[in-house]
């Protein structure tokens, strides 16, 4: 039994096995538990294994590869087309099979522990912020149906609340002022941690070389630098820049046909953590470009002529090729920089 491709679908406990000699015919289905998977690898001969991108994804593409496999992990909505009938366990691993020797087929990276262990904080840090946010606009809600209004953001929070629940002449209970107090200790407590978790992922930027590349350009600090280099780990996966961009979502989505080309909005594709961050700091860019008010600017002829919505996403998939070019080819950024 030659077993050359194998697909296999991940699970919580029961893992589905699917695999098919040289000639594509199926030699193998077998169900596993979690802690039979590495033994029944450990013994097989090395081979194609494809793999979901999903959740524990890049832990077993590690440990398979340890064993000497080769490990292809795909998105999922590439895979499910290959799927023939109802959907289960059998049938999914029979269509991973299918779809990782397909030879068009793209392939998501496969990230390391440190990698992984960054973007765990990046992805901690924005939960806390979101509920920070939230945590905000509910104090901000109660204290409206008082009569209480505190202007947006939430810096006002800490400066205007606070006197409010300790004036006296206003008509607050006791039990709701105790309440509000209790409100805005957690509001400190959350922003305790995402100012600690920053510190994390600033001390990794300083740490990384490639990280502290990518914050000389524009747009581009500590945070999203660290998010870039742990998300895209070899740039070299991607064949030039606009594969870059595109995997950022930060490219027209088309709907062409009959040889017409139509390009709507950006089609939003791949991390939207790392689009928000690099649209944000386009913003900021464009808003300073306006301030120096350079006309010969590419960018300030840009948002004279297109909305400054539009101009954003047309900065940041500029910066998303640089940062490309800076990590694929080991380049330092210069500002006057021009192709020869």
């Amino acid at each position: 039994m030659e077993i050359t491709t194998i697909g296999l679908d991940l699970a919580k406990n029961v893992f589905q096995v699917h695999g098919v000699n040289e000639r594509g015919k199926a030699v193998l289905r077998k169900q596993l538990k979690r802690d039979q998977v590495a033994p029944f690898f450990a013994n097989l001969p090395p081979c194609l294994i494809g793999i979901e991108a999903c959740a524990s994804a890049h832990h077993w593409a590690r440990k398979l590869q340890a064993l000497g496999h080769t490990v292809r992990l795909m998105a999922p909505q590439f895979v499910k087309p290959y799927v023939k009938s109802n959907k289960n366990d059998a049938a999914d691993a029979e269509a991973i099979c299918e779809a990782v020797s397909r030879p068009s087929m793209r392939f998501v990276p496969i990230k390391n522990v440190e990698q992984q262990s960054v973007l765990s904080l990046h992805r901690v840090r924005q939960g806390f912020v979101k509920a920070r946010t939230a945590q905000a606009n509910q104090i901000r809600g109660l204290l409206g149906e008082y009569g209480l209004v505190v202007p947006q953001g939430i810096a006002y929070i800490a400066q205007r609340v606070p006197p409010l629940i300790e004036d006296a002449e206003n008509e607050l209970p006791g039990t709701f002022r105790l309440l509000i107090q209790r409100l805005l200790d957690h509001l400190k407590a959350l922003q305790e941690q995402v100012d600690e978790i920053e510190v994390q992922i600033k001390a990794w930027h300083r740490a990384s070389e490639a990280s502290q590349r990518l914050e000389k350009v524009p747009g581009i600090g500590p945070l999203t630098a660290s998010a870039l280099v742990a998300s895209i780990g070899d740039a070299k996966n991607f064949d030039n820049g606009r594969q870059f961009a595109a995997w950022l979502g930060v490219v027209p989505r088309q709907h062409s046909s009959g040889g017409k080309p139509t390009l709507l909005g950006m089609s939003k594709r791949g991390d939207a953590y790392l689009r928000t961050m690099l649209i944000h700091g386009a913003r900021s860019v464009i808003y300073r470009a306006t301030q120096r008010a350079d006309t010969d600017s590419w960018l300030v002829k840009l948002t004279t002529r297109r909305n400054k919505n539009i101009a954003a996403v047309a900065m940041a998939n500029k910066t998303a090729r640089t940062v490309w070019a800076l990590l694929a080819h080991g380049r330092e950024f210069k500002a006057g920089y021009a192709a020869a």
